[in-house]
C-alpha cells in the first residue's frame, strides 16, 4: 500500500510541477514529499527526477512512469465516483424530455420515486421534436424508434406495439379494409416521416409481407393530435397501442386488419452521459422499466 501511495504522490508532483506545490495540495511538508520520492526511486533502483534548486526535470524513465501513475490515479478517482453514485440517494431536479403521447406515462411511473425521495424534484419537457440534451439541460430523454447517430447513450426500456385503427363512424362511411391493398384507397391521418409519406411494413399471419407508401390526407407534427383526429373520424391512423388503449376500450376506435402486424418500436431512455449516471437518473430509469411492464402494449 505504501508503494501505491508513493505512485500517487509522484503523479501529483508531476501534475503540480514542483514538490512544494504537491506538498501544499497534499497538505504535507515538502521534505516528506522528497523523502517519499527518494524511497520510491531507491526501492526500484531508478532515477525518476533530476532535482535542482529551481525546477524538476523528468528522466526518460520518469516520463514513461508518470503516464501510468496518472492513469492509476484517474482509475482510483473513477472507482470512488462509482461508490459515491451507489451511495447517493436521488436528489435535485430531474429534467425529463418525453414525446407528447408518452408524457402521460411519466407521472405514474415516477410518482413513487418522488414520494420516497423528498429532495428530488421533476421538470417534464414535452416535445415530439428531437432536442439537444445538453442545450436543454435534460438528464433523461424518452425516445421511440432507432436513435440517430449521436454521442447520446441509449438504454432499452422495452418495446411498444403498433396499432392500425379507425373510428367506427369513418369505417361505416368508407368501408372496412379487408387486405393491405385496400389501405391505399382510404384517408390517412399521420405524422409523415418522409415528405408527405407514411410507410407501412406489414407482416401477415402466414409470414407474408406488404410494404405500402401512403400519402396522408391529414397530417400533423404531433402524435397526440393524430390520435384525436382519428377518433374524430378523419381517417385511418397508425399509433402505438398504449396511446389508443383508452379509445379502444371505450369503442371510440376499432382495430383495422388485426391479423397483420408492424414491427414493435423500441422505447429508449437516452442520456447525455456514458459513465457515472447520477442516482436520480438511474432510479428514474428503473422506475420507468417497472411501470412500463404493467402497461398494455408494452413488452420487455
Amino acid at each position: 500500500m505504501d508503494d501505491l501511495k508513493r505512485l500517487a504522490l509522484f503523479a501529483e508532483v508531476v501534475r503540480s510541477g514542483s514538490m512544494s506545490a504537491a506538498a501544499r495540495h497534499l497538505q504535507i511538508s515538502t521534505s516528506a514529499v522528497s523523502q517519499q520520492l527518494r524511497a520510491l526511486e531507491q526501492e526500484h533502483g531508478v532515477t525518476l527526477l533530476h532535482r535542482s534548486t529551481r525546477k524538476l526535470a523528468l528522466t526518460e524513465t520518469g516520463t514513461r512512469f508518470a503516464v501510468h501513475c496518472r492513469e492509476m490515479v484517474e482509475a482510483a478517482d473513477r472507482a470512488r465516483g462509482q461508490l459515491r453514485l451507489a451511495r447517493d440517494a436521488p436528489e435535485g431536479e430531474l429534467r425529463v424530455s418525453a414525446p407528447v403521447g408518452f408524457a402521460r406515462h411519466v407521472a405514474p411511473a415516477l410518482a413513487g420515486l418522488l414520494s420516497q425521495h423528498p429532495a428530488l424534484s421533476l421538470h417534464l419537457q414535452v416535445d415530439d421534436a428531437l432536442i439537444d440534451l445538453i442545450d436543454a439541460r435534460i438528464d433523461l430523454a424518452l425516445r421511440g424508434g432507432p436513435l440517430p447517430d449521436s454521442s447520446w447513450v441509449a438504454q432499452p426500456l422495452g418495446r411498444v406495439q403498433w396499432l392500425l385503427c379507425a373510428a367506427p363512424a369513418y369505417l361505416a362511411r368508407a368501408g372496412v379494409p379487408q387486405r393491405p391493398a385496400d389501405l391505399g384507397a382510404h384517408d390517412w391521418v399521420a405524422v409523415p416521416r418522409e415528405p408527405r409519406r407514411l410507410v407501412l411494413d406489414l407482416q401477415g399471419p402466414a409470414g407474408e409481407r406488404e410494404v405500402l407508401h401512403l400519402e396522408p390526407r391529414v397530417s400533423s407534427n404531433n402524435q397526440f393530435t393524430v390520435q384525436q383526429l382519428c377518433v374524430a373520424g378523419l381517417g385511418l391512423a397508425r399509433g402505438v397501442r398504449p396511446d389508443f388503449e383508452d379509445d379502444l376500450r371505450a369503442g371510440r376506435v376499432v382495430p383495422v386488419l388485426p391479423d397483420w402486424s408492424l414491427e414493435p418500436i423500441p422505447m429508449l431512455a437516452v442520456t447525455p452521459q456514458r459513465d457515472g449516471q447520477p442516482a436520480k437518473v438511474r432510479h428514474a430509469i428503473e422506475a420507468l422499466r417497472a411501470y412500463l411492464r404493467t402497461v398494455p402494449g408494452f413488452t420487455t
